[in-house]
């Protein structure tokens, strides 16, 4: 990779990919760089664009890095990846993408990720999202994020979209059996025009399975954001959802909840907090010495870890 390249993938992932386990970096549409090991593999899919992660039984403390990055303008890559992971394993996976273009037309990543855990696994994904360059051309990214967790494992989703990205329509569907839990944070900034939907269907299915969906976004300038969330319990479970947005300028945040019990022990629960930054908070940060701008800047990044 070149310094743009390599600068790129700083941005996504700030750790060193090379200590990771297993490791597929895709570049412009193209896988570039692979790395696998004993207890995990990857493979390329035959069928269409994609690889398959395969993860053994019993693997603890696994580690793998699925990054890609756009530089070429006029770009649409679409992507289908799926995550085998077996019983009794404890993995983290980090899927970050970057796209930087300096031209008049869109560069656009649609990542289509399926997770299907085994029974007692651990899962902890980590996705960022970022996009620069001075051209006129758009940068869109599109993830969609499948889920399947059996009898007592453990999804923890962490996404975080930096700034850059023009337009982004995020699906986050997911299905749970028994004793499973799903755990969703999503930090989200926009800035001038850009768009953000935010999608989340999670289905309890299960037991006492349970999840807790917490979307924390700032709203600058004349951008847009849409959260939706759909969550249903089918047995006895819980659902906690939370959705808390900042506006800044003539930013417009809009949030549409739906909880559905389908059981007499389903215990859904949904609050969502939309508003400016509170006076207060400049106040007391503009008496230790900053401006108005310094002041909202750090409440921003704060609200934002």
């Amino acid at each position: 990779m070149n310094n743009l390249e390599k600068n790129m993938l700083d941005k996504i992932d700030v750790h060193n990919i090379e200590s990771k386990d297993a490791y597929n970096i895709r570049l412009n549409g193209k896988g570039v760089e692979r790395k696998v090991s004993p207890y995990i593999d990857i493979i390329t899919k035959t069928d269409k664009s994609g690889i398959d992660i395969k993860v053994k039984d019993n693997t603890l403390l696994g580690t793998i890095d699925i990054p890609v990055i756009i530089t070429e303008s006029g770009l649409t890559d679409i992507v289908y990846n799926d995550f085998y992971i077996g019983k009794n394993c404890n993995i983290t996976i980090t899927a970050g993408c970057g796209i930087h273009n300096e031209k008049d037309k869109n560069a656009q990543h649609d990542g289509i990720h399926r997770f299907f855990i085994d029974e007692n696994s651990k899962v902890t994904y980590l996705e960022t999202h970022y996009g620069e360059g001075e051209g006129k051309g758009k940068r869109i990214l599109n993830p969609t994020t499948e889920i399947y967790l059996k009898k007592g494992s453990t999804m923890k989703m962490n996404t975080t979209q930096i700034e850059g990205v023009d337009d982004t329509n995020r699906i986050t569907i997911a299905e749970l059996d028994d004793d499973a839990t799903l755990i969703v944070n999503e930090k989200l900034l926009t800035n001038n025009k850009q768009n953000a939907k935010t999608t989340f269907k999670v289905d309890l299915k299960g037991v006492n399975s349970s999840t807790h969906v917490t979307s924390r976004s700032i709203a600058t300038d004349d951008s847009y954001q849409e959260f939706r969330s759909n969550v249903t319990g089918y047995n006895k479970c819980y659902g906690h959802v939370e959705c808390d947005a900042i506006l800044k300028d003539n930013g417009i945040v809009k949030a549409i909840p739906e909880i559905l019990a389908k059981n007499i022990d389903a215990n859904l629960v949904h609050e969502a907090s939309i508003g400016k930054i509170a006076g207060e908070q400049l106040i007391k940060l503009m008496s230790l010495g900053l401006n108005e701008k310094e002041a909202e800047e750090v409440i921003i990044k704060g609200f934002l870890k």
